[in-house]
């Protein structure tokens, strides 16, 4: 038997507890410590400098005293200590720590995610593997934020959070000007509905920070050393042979404990005086804290205690905390909060100068490969479920699979840390980021490969015998094959690109049939050619297709042309459309004024353009026509410095493959101090307002502001997935496979920031290397649409998908007889799996949790030493399937749609049972009742939950931006959680 979760996310709201009227301000001391997965240092660096002893110092100093606390956050260096450094004595002592709520996980994903340029997909995958550990390892399930550092606040994340049982939400940085309005107007404390669709459903109470944010007060007045921070900084790559660490506090004497606890007590008040409670959230801790940790509790202790002593002179308690205790206390509370709507916090500014809109553009080509890990992770593991449902006991060994893909989950959940996907991090750090996902990358297509070319003989380690992959442009047989694979749950029409070393070629599908091609010399290239192919797979299948060459010249037809309209076909409304390529020049000088750098964008000016010739010319075809700018910066120059490609379908036999037009770019390298823009300027009257997605999950208006200083930048916005400007009939919208930054600075005109290249010499970047020489050349792809906003808001959350996940391409070295789903151990025809076009397969995978999904079952297995020891359970799924429309959005694809998943599963097996679950999978929805808050909106009747309910039959209704997670069995097969 073959379990499958489906997991759902539900909400409960409950009213507060009525506040006991205690006078004086209690403060909740939280011991924590920020500690980057990369930023300036690598992983192992910081393992090796600092990370492992905070852990092994903090539970040592917590096992001492009964008193002191602590939140562990980043769990990717929990984990490495927990496998690599604890001591078997060390993990009874965080057993229990943990059981006694004395040491508390916060977030419990793998990194602390940033939230303007993570895709909705890698978010989830990265609080599913650190919650999927914690839960094996501690039967403890995460119930609180601490997003404390990202760079702007996102809607989608306080509704991920939600959907996985937590109660509240923290964040910190947000504009500096509305933070400082918030405090006067003790708005810091909210209710947030991040999803106009779901709305109370899954509100969160949010708490921000306030302007001392998450590190405690370093200035004292009675000295000039640091204030709260007795182990000081942390000493890379060893620790200092004296033992002296650099920017040690003043150690806690008798002669200055009354000058500290005064300090202290006036930051409290001051801090007291910005919310609506007594209760006052004091972190103490900041960047790679702790790492000595006796040093620092030696120190407090005695503070907390002579404040305590002392409490009516000083009108504060103190106490070490957790963060659920300090939300227990907010929640208790007889306080009536404000709700806030699906409105975000990004951009984020922290200064009139410092908006920090850079970063949505920087290191590009890291953005790139991250995107391109992420979606062929996505592929994989749907196609190893679908192996293991039809050839359970198959050649290829289930644990070399699994190990393969968590390396590739890992690498992919790192690179969502909040200095990584970003750009923000030194060139050493980006480097790491890259060989992990390429590491990762890499052993995922031996997997994939192994899984296509079924059956086969494996060696141990599991590599094919007799099969050496190669790329279909190094071959120079006469034919070369390769496997597409679909790796979304739609029947999709689409072509491919294959690059070849042949100028002419007949494409067969795996019947022998011909299926529409057409090839072209390749851009900027005399010795590859392009070869394009129509394919059409069913949702989570896969073809193989022969390609077979001549050498015989190929005839095309080139002429030479400039776009300047497109027409939308069904309404035979023309608009203008140009495109060129400028390039904002900024300041590295911090004498000569504000700078730009990996965080910030700082412009001197408008945009200029970068170019003063162009060479264009257009290559026709069957398939598409493909129209090749070259743009160079003189017009003596030889090599150009930007270009962009343009294929616009042909369509076959009177149909046309699909609803958009590609553009492919290259840009680079770029002069110093560039940031590199591809404008394309309409006669849409769109009052420069812009519309981008929320993490790929929803669609913001941004509505143009006007700042005394910095309008340019401060009107940046991120682009995940897709971005639009629109009249009143008509809407051009982007699609891009990596982020971007996005603005509208003209009427009619929409700019994406492709690339940056800066260098300053302001001694912080210099000193971290942060000031971003990125002379690579970048090679992003967009999808252009133009039509009516009716038929263009039935077409895009599709085509975003359709672009993130393009079939998966796997060249191989002969024809064989390739393992296909539809050809099950008993011969019988499968159909594919196909959802309705309003609903996504967002995961299907066997995560290979060892946890059992029974809770008391799960903390009875832990006691007893069970976990993680009796090995991953391939025997249960991970299904997420999710609602992509709004309410309201489109007519009919906004409806809520019922699908019976027993019927849309069929492919995978008989489906015999449903587990309903949250979001990352480790709450049964039966048991999840999450923390009501009191709002001057009130309660409305109905709506309380968020539940999806199952039916006897396996019927399910998915209400829009609804997505669903559960747990099943099935007879022999896998199917889905």
């Amino acid at each position: 038997m073959i379990s499958v979760c489906i997991c759902f996310a539900v909400v409960q709201i409950v009213l507060g507890v009525e506040n006991n009227g205690v006078d004086k301000i209690q403060t909740f001391v939280i011991p924590h410590s920020h500690m980057d997965v990369g930023w300036v240092y690598t992983v192992q660096e910081s393992m090796h400098a600092y990370a492992a002893n905070v852990y092994s110092s903090v539970t040592e100093e917590l096992t001492r005293a009964k008193h002191r606390k602590f939140i562990a956050v980043e769990q990717e260096f929990f984990r490495l200590w927990w496998d690599t450094v604890a001591s078997d004595k060390q993990k009874q002592q965080v057993q229990q720590l943990v059981k006694e709520g004395r040491l508390e996980f916060i977030i419990g994903g793998q990194v602390m995610h940033d939230e303007a340029v993570t895709d909705l997909d890698d978010e989830i995958l990265q609080l599913t593997e650190g919650h999927g550990f914690l839960y094996e390892t501690f039967g403890v399930r995460p119930e609180f934020s601490w997003h404390v550092d990202p760079f702007g606040a996102s809607a989608t994340t306080p509704v991920l959070f939600a959907m996985a049982g937590f109660h509240a939400h923290l964040i910190s940085r947000i504009d500096y000007d509305l933070k400082d309005e918030m405090q006067k107007s003790q708005g810091l404390q909210f209710v947030w509905r991040g999803s106009p669709s779901l709305g109370e459903q899954q509100e969160i109470f949010t708490h921000v920070m306030d302007q001392f944010s998450y590190c405690t007060p370093s200035y004292l007045p009675f000295s000039n050393r640091s204030g709260f921070f007795w182990n000081g900084e942390a000493f890379f790559p060893d620790p200092p042979k004296n033992g002296v660490y650099p920017h040690m506090s003043l150690p806690v004497t008798k002669e200055n404990l009354h000058l500290y606890a005064e300090t202290m007590a006036k930051n409290i008040q001051q801090r007291a005086a910005w919310f609506r409670t007594k209760h006052v959230l004091w972190p103490w801790g900041c960047d790679k804290q702790f790492f000595n940790s006796s040093v620092q509790f030696q120190n407090m202790d005695p503070l907390l205690s002579y404040i305590n002593q002392h409490s009516e002179e000083f009108g504060v308690t103190v106490q070490y905390a957790t963060l659920s205790e300090y939300f227990q206390a907010i929640h208790q509370s007889n306080v009536t909060w404000g709700v806030r709507g699906s409105q975000d916090f990004l951009p984020y500014s922290n200064e009139p100068f410092q908006a920090w809109t850079g970063f949505y553009a920087s290191r590009n080509v890291l953005k790139g490969v991250a995107r391109q890990a992420s979606s062929k992770l996505h592929a994989a593991e749907s196609l190893f479920t679908r192996y293991r449902a039809s050839l359970p006991d198959g050649p290829v060994p289930k644990e070399w699979a699994l190990e393969k893909l968590r390396a590739l989950r890992w690498a992919v959940s790192e690179v969502q840390h909040h200095d990584g996907i970003t750009g923000t991090e030194s060139p050493k750090v980006a480097d790491m980021y890259v060989q992990h996902l390429t590491q990762g990358m890499m052993g995922v297509e031996e997997l994939l490969a192994a899984l296509f070319l079924l059956p086969q003989a494996l060696d141990p380690s599991g590599a094919l015998y007799g099969q050496h992959r190669r790329s279909a442009g190094s071959s120079q047989d006469p034919e070369q094959h390769i496997i597409v694979y679909n790796p979304l749950a739609w029947n999709i029409t689409a072509f491919i690109n294959v690059t070849v070393t042949f100028p002419m070629a007949t494409v067969y599908d795996d019947d022998g049939r011909p299926v529409p091609a057409q090839i072209q010399r390749s851009p900027g290239s005399n010795t590859t050619y392009d070869l394009f192919i129509v394919v059409s797979i069913g949702g989570l299948q896969h073809r193989q297709y022969t390609i077979k060459f001549t050498e015989s010249p190929r005839r095309g037809t080139t002429t030479q042309n400039l776009l300047h309209s497109i027409k939308d076909m069904k309404t035979k409304r023309t608009v203008r459309v140009t495109q060129d390529f400028g390039e904002y020049i900024v300041n590295g000088d911090v004498r000569s004024g504000p700078i730009s750098d990996n965080y910030i964008f700082s412009n001197k000016g408008s945009a200029t353009p970068a170019y003063k010739s162009v060479g264009m010319e257009i290559v026709t075809g069957t398939i598409v026509s493909e129209i090749r700018q070259y743009f160079y910066r003189e017009h003596s120059d030889e090599d150009y410095a930007y270009a962009v490609y343009t294929r616009v379908p042909e369509g076959f036999k009177g149909r046309v493959v699909c609803h958009r037009i590609e553009q492919s770019y290259s840009v680079g390298p770029l002069m110093m101090n560039r940031e590199a823009i591809l404008r394309t300027s309409t006669d849409l009257r769109n009052n420069r307002t812009i519309f981008t997605d929320n993490n790929g999950y929803q669609m913001l208006k941004r509505t143009h502001r006007t700042f005394a200083n910095n309008s340019v930048a401060r009107n940046y916005y991120p682009m995940v997935r897709a971005a639009y400007i629109e009249d009143r009939s008509t809407r051009l919208g982007f699609f891009s496979e990596r982020p971007h930054g996005v603005s509208s600075q003209e009427q009619g005109q929409l700019e994406v920031m492709l690339h940056r290249r800066l260098w300053n010499n302001q001694e912080w970047n210099l000193g971290y290397n942060l000031t971003l020489n990125d002379t690579s050349v970048v090679r992003p792809v967009l999808w252009m649409v133009l039509g009516s906003q009716a038929a263009s808001a039935s077409l895009y959350q599709r085509e975003a998908l359709l672009l993130q996940h393009r079939p998966v391409v796997m060249p191989i070295d002969k024809p064989q007889k390739a393992w296909r789903a539809q050809e099950p151990r008993n011969g019988d025809p499968v159909n594919p799996v196909v959802l309705p076009p309003n609903l996504h397969l967002l995961t299907l995978s066997v995560p290979g949790w060892g946890y059992s999904s029974n809770h008391t079952q799960n903390l009875w297995d832990i006691s007893r030493g069970k976990e993680r020891k009796s090995g991953p359970d391939f025997n249960r799924v991970l299904l997420r399937i999710m609602h992509l429309f709004e309410v309201g959005e489109d007519p009919v694809l906004s409806k809520p749609t019922t699908i019976n998943l027993q019927e849309v599963l069929q492919g995978l097996g008989e489906l015999r049972s449903v587990e309903e679950r949250s979001l990352t999978g480790t709450w049964d929805i039966s048991e999840l009742k999450r923390w009501k808050w009191r709002t001057v909106q009130g309660t409305k009747k109905g709506g309380s939950f968020l539940r999806f309910g199952v039916t006897d039959d396996f019927s399910v209704t998915l209400s829009p931006k609804k997505s669903e997670p559960s747990s099943s069995t099935s007879n022999n097969h896998l199917i889905a959680e």
